[in-house]
């Protein structure tokens, strides 16, 4: 009978610290690509609901520079690039020829492709001059005739721009010693300058278009400059792993996918 009874106690005292530990608040801070601020929000308030223990800190910014927080000692439980070149830099299985500096910070076992964007080429209210497609601002650029706005060339969004000006053997610096380009340091810069109409056109990710409730009136083909993948891993700095790897999985479920779709991004294929 004693040893009936000492079960029992066991058991409940196991129970209770299982229920301690799931009651445990715990904070995951998510850094992640400036393109994803309305869609993780949003999510945000969906995980509330599953997980009521769990805090979201989200710190939004351009991938390079999301990268550099994190190489510099940065907390971050979860990296969200809109770029390849920013995981692969921080992740000691990446090509050393991208991983200079031999850096170990990505959970590899946790790694996955999580959305596809798109590139697009936006304009002003009204479209004043008349930017219709890729194939005319390319012409339109040789001739100095319109101001583009595109991402400095340490952001993912600048790097695919760049790949649209080497498809149409545009010389980067010959434009901007011109005067037709002008930078952001992140897609919500480009955007911005869009919005605002200071400049003629921009290339942003359709998604920050939507966002902004601007009208793409071109895409960049896969061609152009490739395809536009959102990579995601918990990193090894991580001081919630389980946690973190448990909200990695609900950006793959079926609610927060459609959050992700709503705006323009697509599961990877």
């Amino acid at each position: 009978m004693k040893k009936i009874v000492a079960l029992l106690v066991a058991l409940m005292l196991l129970c209770g610290c299982t229920a301690a530990l799931a009651d445990e608040k715990v904070e995951l801070v998510v850094l992640a690509a400036a393109s994803m601020t309305e869609t993780l929000t949003k999510i945000a308030d969906l995980y509330a609901q599953v997980a009521p223990n769990v805090t979201l800190t989200f710190n939004f910014d351009s991938s390079g520079t999301l990268k550099t927080q994190i190489q510099e000692g940065a907390e971050c439980d979860l990296f969200i690039s809109a770029g390849q070149k920013q995981m692969n830099q921080l992740d000691i299985t990446a090509d050393p020829a991208v991983n200079t500096a031999g850096l170990d910070f990505v959970n590899e076992e946790t790694r996955v492709n999580l959305l596809e964007n798109r590139v697009t080429l936006c304009v002003p209210e009204g479209n004043p001059k008349n930017v219709e497609s890729f194939d005319a601002l390319a012409e339109r650029l040789k001739a100095g005739d319109v101001l583009l706005a595109m991402g400095n060339s340490d952001v993912p969004v600048g790097q695919y721009t760049q790949k649209i000006l080497a498809y149409y053997q545009l010389d980067e610096a010959e434009l901007a010693k011109k005067g037709v380009l002008t930078y952001g340091t992140n897609v919500k810069e480009v955007t911005t300058q869009v919005s605002e109409s200071s400049v003629d056109c921009g290339i942003v990710y359709c998604t920050d278009a939507f966002s902004a409730g601007l009208t793409p009136v071109d895409y960049a083909t896969k061609e152009m400059c490739g395809q536009v993948i959102y990579p995601a891993a918990v990193l090894k700095i991580s001081k919630h792993a389980e946690e973190a790897k448990a909200f990695l999985n609900y950006l793959m479920g079926e609610k927060a996918m459609a959050v992700f779709e709503s705006v323009g991004f697509a599961p990877v294929n």
